[in-house]
């Protein structure tokens, strides 16, 4: 095990389950010092537990990411314990679920609600920590996407286009951190083996299996192993970039 990041502070939103919670244990796993935060606290606290296990400091945050001042709190939380942050992975995002629909049949605040949790969140998380990785001429965001945001699939426009802004949000941001230092990037998983797969009706889970050419889902250690890379040194050149990770669903 290298500990590459040592000393370094990570930060992932959306941590206790699925894909934030393998990204925040991998993080730890290679030595960071890891802030957890997440609304759900019973698995939060379960993460937490785990990720202290490699012998790291890890600060567990509950609360609802879509709240503003909630946000500010948990960062001012975050740089007061650990100290300031090095690595942001924005995880958090939610399709309509339930409320899923065609976009003819969707509900004005069903829109709302899928682009504030899946694309605001993301620059709220990033705008805590630009001011100080632009001084510091160091630092690593990385914001998991979809490749939904490439396939436009029926029955998620409003989650295509708020990932869709995830993306052009990456470019742009990455352009102007470039020159402090400040590597900016995407993940685009494809479906992936967690809870909200696992509930989806039987029929429709093969069917998102069947369109993937590696012939199964994506693991969440998958988009783990991803982020772990875009956040390292090994990653020094890479900004701007989008990283599909989905078996081969949509190339891009």
């Amino acid at each position: 095990m290298t500990r590459q990041f040592a000393g370094r502070v990570a930060v992932v939103t959306g941590g206790a389950n699925g894909i934030g919670r393998a990204i925040a244990l991998g993080f730890a796993a290679e030595g960071a010092d890891v802030a957890i935060m997440d609304r759900e606290e019973g698995p939060l606290g379960e993460t937490a537990e785990e990720a202290r296990r490699h012998g790291v400091r890890v600060l567990a945050l509950s609360g609802d990411m879509t709240d503003k001042r909630q946000v500010a709190e948990n960062f001012a939380r975050v740089r007061a314990e650990l100290g300031p942050v090095g690595m942001l992975t924005n995880n958090i995002g939610q399709t309509a679920r339930e409320n899923y629909s065609e976009f003819y049949l969707a509900k004005p605040e069903t829109l709302e609600f899928v682009v504030g949790v899946s694309l605001m969140t993301t620059l709220m998380c990033s705008r805590q920590v630009v001011e100080e990785m632009r001084e510091r001429r160091f630092g690593k965001i990385v914001s998991i996407s979809s490749d939904s945001a490439m396939n436009g699939d029926i029955g998620t426009v409003d989650y295509a286009a708020a990932k869709s802004g995830v993306l052009g949000f990456t470019r742009a941001l990455a352009r102007e951190l470039g020159p402090f230092k400040v590597n900016v990037n995407v993940v685009c998983p494809g479906p992936t083996n967690t809870r909200a797969m696992q509930r989806i009706p039987k029929d429709a889970y093969e069917r998102a299996k069947n369109a993937i050419p590696l012939g199964e889902l994506c693991e969440p250690e998958d988009i783990a192993n991803a982020v772990v890379f875009l956040s390292s040194d090994r990653a020094r050149f890479i900004t701007g970039q989008t990283l599909m990770v989905n078996g081969g669903r949509v190339f891009y």
